[in-house]
């Protein structure tokens, strides 16, 4: 799975980027700091089952602390769009196809209203951040509807012609972008357009269809970064009565980068997430202990966390609805070097057993017989739907 970091410059995408990775990348108080996307690795946070086992667990790819288990994902910082972007404004367009592939995206703005619609430092509380919410919605949906005008008349005459289904032919056309034939199919009934004649689709339904699918194919979450910043919460509130089908989460990525920096350097006790760390020495200058008391009192306290782990977190579990599950043995959490309960997969809700075991590798699947519910300690079919946090053993043919 992939996310895309987006939002104009200067909102905080590259500052929310290091913090996740710790990947160095250049972060600057002006616009365009950031020339081309990069791509690293991040991690959503889930409950180890090292606990219902009395145990502790030796991830293969990730990390856990303290029966918490981080699970490595793929994160895309994409450099600041821009007004017109969608017609290749500011290099928009290459900034655009970075994210055809995303399969979820946060859109990180500046709730403290510091920065302009370019990027530009402006006192705080100056500039709307509803206004950065709504250009980015038109600039997306816009590229969408370009992509699916281009050659639209001879392509929907083609597809009458042939008596194709325009719901295959929108999903082949357009599954680059990551719609599916359930994205095509829900979208064309919500719109109530005529299915057998999508030639006589009108470019304002055209349009409603590319805004549908954008929202299916690339759901969106609000970072409302800088909050921080004195009385920042008043935009906050605003946003939320503005945006009501959008799900908005508070963060300050300065201080989670801080966190995470003094974690690294071993500083302090922190899981990311948390709502308190733990000064682990006595080394630390005044000027550090008024920072760390200051994300302590001002964000911690207030908002229960620096909210990055949190959006990581809603992107993945919410807004694409995927689970955690471990593989593992009736007999021995163990792989053949040792390692207890070494990977944690994520899954689609309402994945089977089956889908479970070609997950882990296609041998698997193609001689599944059958499937252990290692927790439960029962016997599982192959049909059998997955739970979040279960933990599963597949029986093949030899």
């Amino acid at each position: 799975m992939l996310i895309g970091l987006v939002g104009k410059p200067s909102a905080g995408k590259s500052t929310f980027f290091k913090a996740s990775t710790l990947a160095e990348t250049a972060i600057a108080s002006y616009p365009f700091t950031t020339l081309k996307s990069q791509e690293g690795v991040a991690y959503v946070k889930v409950d180890c089952v090292d606990s219902f086992f009395n145990t502790q667990c030796n991830p293969r790819f990730g990390f856990c602390l303290n029966h918490k288990r981080f699970v490595p994902i793929r994160l895309m910082d994409v450099p600041g769009l821009i007004e017109g972007s969608h017609t290749g404004a500011g290099m928009g367009l290459d900034f655009l196809n970075d994210i055809r592939e995303a399969d979820v995206l946060i859109h990180v703005i500046d709730i403290s209203g510091s920065t302009n619609a370019k990027g530009e430092s402006v006192p705080a509380l100056t500039h709307d951040p509803s206004e950065d919410i709504q250009f980015l919605d038109y600039e997306l949906n816009m590229w969408y509807y370009q992509i699916l005008k281009k050659g639209w008349d001879k392509f929907a005459r083609q597809v009458k012609q042939e008596k194709a289904s325009i719901i295959k032919a929108l999903h082949k056309q357009l599954s680059g972008l990551k719609v599916t034939e359930y994205h095509v199919e829900g979208s064309i009934k919500s719109l109530k357009l005529n299915i057998e004649s999508p030639e006589l689709w009108s470019d304002k339904e055209l349009m409603n269809l590319a805004t549908e699918l954008r929202h299916k194919s690339k759901p969106t979450i609000i970072a409302a970064n800088k909050i921080d910043i004195k009385n920042s919460e008043k935009n906050l509130e605003k946003i939320k009565k503005d945006f009501p089908n959008y799900k908005i989460i508070p963060c300050s990525t300065d201080s989670e980068l801080a966190l995470r920096e003094c974690l690294k350097k071993e500083l302090i006790k922190y899981i990311p997430g948390d709502n308190k760390f733990e000064i682990t020495t006595k080394d630390l200058n005044e000027t550090q202990k008024a920072a760390l008391n200051f994300i302590q009192k001002e964000v911690l306290d207030k908002y229960n966390s620096t909210g990055i782990q949190d959006l990581l977190n809603e992107a993945i579990f919410n807004l694409l609805n995927y689970i955690a599950v471990f593989p593992g043995g009736m007999n021995n959490l163990k792989d053949k070097d040792g390692n207890v309960l070494p990977d944690c997969l994520l899954l689609p809700n309402g994945s089977t057993a089956l889908d479970f075991a070609f997950k882990i590798h296609t041998d698997i699947g193609n001689n599944f017989i059958k499937a252990f519910d290692v927790k439960k300690r029962i016997v599982i079919g192959k049909e059998h739907i997955l739970k979040n946090l279960d933990v599963i053993e597949i029986a093949t043919r030899k």
